[in-house]
């Protein structure tokens, strides 16, 4: 008798063809759709050749970043366009029209994919970072490390700050602290130097920055160099999580939560984010005029800040420069077949001292 329970060999061998051809066939849609993304993509990123204008440029350079919204990456961005301009060059800020947000990585592999005649990357010390800078090298497209290097790659070159130069101005702000500490001691029951200056600096966890490691040695090296006999001080790094900005904030407030007693007496911040969340939690836990924060970036809302006396000093850079350099550095590539390794933008510390100077000399720049 014939068993309604177990099906006939051809039957499953039917079903079985069934499969892989749908399998098949979902595998060669996908392979279509990413080739058509691509094409169509490609398209878009390279429309500089019929823009809107009707203006042919010569060549197309990006710029990648992981924070493109910013103030500070904003300016960059604005220097690296007008000077490319001025050599009929086009820069588009990678990631900035498109729906989703993308890695550095990711945004590499599109402009690895998208055969672009140059690359400005905010890069990093990865593994996965090198390979795609080498890779970028290998397919002819010269790429310049912008800001956060990767020594270990065949980059062309790198564009970024003194990092051991900003160390000692933070460093020696940090010692200007430590004097009004002592003035105000005087003025207390507790003895002069008695106190302990509690110093935190801020890294972010995703960050592999040489630079980073050079800048805090810099700053231990100028305090215990300028230092005087009987000051106490202890140092901390603090990591932050900067998966993104809520995370950054929920970290920075998480100092202030879980110290107690022990918030620390400075903080030193090494980006614009965290130089902003920083004085808005010191604000909202009321710690003004106890906590000093040494900020990083000039941006409108910090300098404000700075005239308040919520934040002592920053760090102002001049980030159009970086743009500017990194549009050097390509055309000198093309133009002569090499170019410098390193390029520094000029940096200035800003505190209650000079702001209102700052300020008027900064507003007859953009007035030019």
């Amino acid at each position: 008798m014939y068993d309604m329970g177990k099906k006939p060999l051809g039957f499953i061998r039917n079903k079985l063809n069934k499969s892989n051809v749908i399998l098949s066939l979902t595998i060669l849609f996908v392979i279509l759709v990413i080739v058509v993304g691509l094409v169509i993509f490609r398209f878009n990123i390279l429309k500089y050749n019929v823009p809107t204008d009707d203006k042919v440029y010569d060549k197309y350079y990006v710029m990648i970043t992981d924070n493109y919204k910013s103030d500070f990456w904003q300016e960059i961005y604005k220097g690296a366009f007008e000077a490319a301009k001025e050599q009929n060059i086009y820069v588009d800020l990678l990631g900035d029209n498109l729906p989703t947000q993308y890695s550095c990585e990711q945004l590499m592999k599109i402009a690895i994919a998208s055969k672009v005649d140059g690359i400005m990357v905010y890069a990093n010390e990865s593994d996965k970072m090198t390979e795609l800078i080498n890779e970028a090298e290998d397919e002819g497209i010269p790429v310049v490390t912008l800001y956060s290097d990767n020594t270990h790659s065949n980059r062309l070159s790198f564009v970024g700050v003194g990092s051991y130069n900003i160390g000692r101005e933070y460093g020696k702000q940090i010692l200007n602290i430590i004097k009004d500490k002592d003035q105000k001691s005087e003025n207390t029951d507790s003895e002069a130097g008695d106190d302990v200056t509690n110093i935190a600096v801020l890294v972010n966890s995703s960050s592999e920055e040489t630079g980073q490691n050079i800048l805090i040695s810099a700053i231990k090296d100028a305090i215990e160099q300028g230092g005087e006999d009987g000051d106490k001080f202890s140092f901390n790094i603090i990591t932050i999580i900067d998966t993104n900005a809520f995370s950054v904030e929920e970290s920075i407030r998480d100092i202030f939560l879980n110290s107690n007693d022990d918030i620390p007496d400075v903080i030193v911040c090494l980006n614009e984010l965290n130089t902003v969340c920083t004085y808005q939690a010191v604000v909202d836990f009321t710690k003004v005029g106890e906590t000093y924060i040494l900020g990083y970036y000039d941006s409108d809302a910090i300098i404000r800040e700075i005239e308040k006396g919520t934040v002592y000093a920053t760090v102002g850079i001049d980030s159009k420069q970086l743009g500017e350099y990194c549009i050097t550095a390509l055309s000198d590539y093309y133009e002569f077949g090499n170019t410098s390794q390193y390029y520094t933008a000029d940096v200035k510390l800003i505190n209650q001292n000079n702001v209102a100077s700052y300020k008027k000399e900064k507003e007859a720049q953009q007035d030019e």
